[in-house]
């Protein structure tokens, strides 16, 4: 079950690859490793913490 709309799938996607990045240029830092998780996120559409949290970005299906 998906709980992240197209937006949010983007920008996470986006911000995930802008910091893994930082593994292999600019200050080439391991805690770029962290990117992965928005990354992965959004590729799959779903977030375990808005689960958590009870938020859904998605539009509600009729």
């Amino acid at each position: 079950m998906r709980n992240e709309n197209g937006f949010d799938r983007l920008v996470r996607i986006i911000l995930g690859i802008l910091v893994v990045s930082l593994v292999f240029v600019g200050p080439k830092t391991p805690l770029g490793w962290i990117g992965l998780i928005p990354l992965i996120t959004g590729l799959i559409g779903f977030c375990p913490a808005y689960t958590l949290f009870g938020i859904s970005t998605c539009r509600k299906r009729r």
